[in-house]
Order: structure tokens, then C-alpha cells, then sequence
């Protein structure tokens, strides 16, 4: 095939799409706006994905390791996770559940609410990533002290240097001092939890035993292998995150594929835009086409002429759009949404870009793109030169 040959299929294209300005520039629109909301809304919910796993995480071990019963620590465990070198820190810790009280004072009623109550060491400050104050606070706890979630001490109405009241669940009574609070963005965690020392609730509970260990890993994915490993021989049962957080997890996962799906119809009905606009071409062109087939062009030269027509409008849709989606997350970026904690449990709504998200929307554009243009560019080269030309 000579170069003139090849070269003749783009030129025809090129001059087509130069007489519908109006149209094309509306195809081309339409196509872009439905990318940029494509990616704009994976973006988004990979970021809100992300950002609600570490709020969590925060104030959450990668991996606790629970005893059967409750016992005193077990060195031989203890040394065992010192010797792993997927555990970056671990601390024994007892866990129960009470509610918690402020006596009403002069200008304030009083506050209760219920709380998960852990009693840690201060190795805890290693397995919580809390700010450095917070993780300052909560190193140096003191007997009868208590650090309580941000949104938990506005339930309750007590902040640094009040005291509160706890009933415990086996309906003992202590008084705490609240050293201060502590705030991870995940509004269910900072609405439920309080740490105190591992020696008061023993205290209260009347106990030396511990319910077990949290760690924090190196890489959160590893916590089930890691807990497998250490539960195997030992009389222990291991809860890693994605099992505690399991439903949240898949929940996330369902709402992007239906958001991704939702989204995409309006890529695919922009891209059978072109299928209209390409119709009409091929009634309008419908002699000059038998004019082509009289000459000498062939069926797959007609296919491609209107073929690369589609892939034109559609490559300039895709790059619009996709300059529109990544320009929309990145202000999103710098300026991120503010959420209401109480309803989304995240207080800012980030954005995270993918690569194989773009790479996917892409693909799935051109795709639908091409599969549009290919019924008109069809139709086309069925055009019988004889008949239209009688």
C-alpha cells in the first residue's frame, strides 16, 4: 500500500470533521464531562477509602492477639513478637466496657456515655499512631488517669483536669482523672474509646491477668499471616483488622463499584454520541462515499475513514477529560471537602489518583468510543455506488 494510500483515510476523516465544528465540539463535551466525573468520583472514594483506613488504624492495633482465657502476660509470647521482625511494637493490654459519668457542676449539667476502656502499658505510644502530644499523654499515664476519644469527652462534657466517674461491667466503681483527649478523625473510634494504665483497670477488675496483645506491623496487610503464625501453637486467637473492620471494608468496595458503574453510563451514553453524529455524516456523505467506491475505495477503506473520525472525537474527549478529572483532584487536594464526623466518621474527604483507575477509564472510553463508531462506519462502506448514483 503506498504512503498516498495510507495516508488518504486520515485526510478524508480530517476534512469531515472540520465542516461540523458545533457537533464535534458538543461530542467531544460531552465525552470529557463524563471522564471527568468518572475519574473525580474514583478519586474521591478512593480517598475517602484510604482516609477512613488510617483514622482507623490510628487508634486501632494492625493485630490483636486475644488469650483463650485471661492470664497473666506470657513471656514466651513476648519474646516471640520481640523476635519477629514483621512486629514493629506490641503491648499487653486488658479491655472492658462501662459507663462513664461527669457529676453536673456549677453552669454545666451532667455527661454520661458508654465507653471501650483499654488499659495499656506505655509501649502503647508505639502500637497507636496518635499525634506526639497525645502519644506523650498516653505514655505517661498515671494510675487513676484516663485519655479519652475527642468526640467521647463532648458526649460526656469532661475534658484535661476533670474527673469522671466509671462503672465497669462487672458494676465496679473508680473515679478517673482525665489526663486529656485524643482525636484520630474516625469519629467512631474517637466517640467510644478511652485508655487508661494496664495497673488501674487490673485494679478495678481485681486482676493480674491481661485479655492479650495489640500490635502494630510494618505492613498492615501481613496482620492475618502474622496472627496465624503466632496463634498456631499457642492457646491464643489472633483478630487482625480486616477482620475486626471486615464489613466496613467490603461496604467500601461495593459502594465504588456502584459509583464507578453509575458514573461510567455517562461515559458510554457520550460515547454513542458519536454514533448519532457519525450517522448523519454518512447520510450527508452518502454520494460522495458511492463517489469513493466508484473509483476504486474499498469497504475497509470507507470502515476506516469514519472509524478514525470516532477515534478523533473520542481521544480528544478522553483528553479533555482527563485533564478535567485530574484538575478537579488536585484542587480537591490542596482544598479537600469537610465532612460532618458524625455522619461519615472522617472529618475531611481526601483524594487519592489512582493509575489504574485512569488506565481503566481510558480503556473503557476508547472501547465504548470505537465500538460507536464502528455501526455508522459499517453502514458506510455498505453503500452500493451503483445504486446511489442511478
Amino acid at each position: 500500500m503506498s504512503k498516498p494510500e495510507r495516508t488518504l483515510p486520515w485526510r478524508l476523516a480530517r476534512a469531515h470533521l472540520r465542516r461540523r465544528r458545533t457537533q464535534n465540539t458538543l461530542t467531544i463535551l460531552g465525552i470529557a464531562v463524563g471522564v471527568m466525573a468518572l475519574i473525580a468520583a474514583l478519586s474521591l472514594t478512593n480517598g475517602f477509602t484510604r482516609a477512613l483506613v488510617e483514622a482507623t488504624l490510628r487508634a486501632s492495633p494492625h493485630l490483636s492477639v486475644t488469650a483463650l482465657t485471661p492470664s497473666p502476660p506470657d513471656t514466651e509470647l513476648e519474646a516471640a513478637l520481640r523476635a519477629d521482625r514483621r512486629v514493629r511494637a506490641f503491648t499487653p493490654f486488658l479491655a472492658d466496657k462501662g459507663l462513664l459519668t461527669r457529676p453536673a457542676s456549677a453552669g454545666r449539667a451532667a455527661g454520661v456515655d458508654f465507653t471501650t476502656l483499654f488499659g495499656v502499658t506505655p509501649a502503647a505510644r508505639q502500637v497507636l499512631e496518635l499525634p506526639p502530644e497525645q502519644q506523650a499523654a498516653l505514655a505517661s499515664l498515671k494510675d487513676g488517669e484516663v485519655l479519652l476519644g475527642a468526640a467521647l469527652a463532648r458526649s460526656v462534657g469532661a475534658f484535661t483536669g476533670d474527673r469522671v466517674r466509671l462503672l465497669n461491667s462487672t458494676q465496679r466503681r473508680t473515679t478517673l482523672l482525665v489526663r486529656g483527649v485524643f482525636s484520630t478523625g474516625n469519629y467512631l473510634i474517637d466517640s467510644a474509646y478511652a485508655f487508661t494504665s494496664l495497673r488501674t483497670l487490673q485494679t478495678l477488675q481485681g486482676t493480674r491477668a491481661v485479655t492479650g496483645y495489640q500490635l502494630r506491623l510494618h505492613d498492615p496487610a501481613q496482620a492475618p499471616a502474622v496472627g496465624d503464625d503466632l496463634t498456631r501453637a499457642r492457646a491464643y486467637s489472633p483478630l487482625p483488622w480486616q477482620s475486626l473492620y471486615g464489613t466496613l471494608l467490603d461496604q467500601l468496595a461495593l459502594q465504588k463499584r456502584v459509583i464507578a458503574f453509575v458514573v461510567l453510563l455517562i461515559v458510554v451514553v457520550a460515547a454513542f454520541g458519536i454514533a448519532n453524529v457519525l450517522t448523519l455524516a454518512v447520510f450527508e456523505k452518502t454520494q460522495e462515499i458511492a463517489i469513493l467506491r466508484a473509483i476504486g475505495a474499498t469497504r475497509s477503506l470507507i470502515t476506516r475513514i469514519f472509524l478514525l473520525e470516532g477515534l478523533a472525537l473520542g481521544l480528544g474527549g478522553l483528553l479533555l477529560g482527563n485533564l478535567l478529572g485530574l484538575g478537579i483532584s488536585a484542587y480537591f487536594t490542596v482544598r479537600p471537602f469537610s465532612l460532618p464526623g458524625d455522619l461519615y466518621f472522617i472529618t475531611t474527604l481526601p483524594v487519592e489518583v489512582r493509575l489504574t483507575d485512569v488506565l481503566g477509564v481510558n480503556a473503557i472510553g476508547l472501547v465504548t468510543t470505537l465500538l460507536a463508531a464502528l455501526i455508522p462506519a459499517r453502514r458506510a462502506a455498505a453503500v452500493e455506488p451503483a445504486r446511489i448514483l442511478r
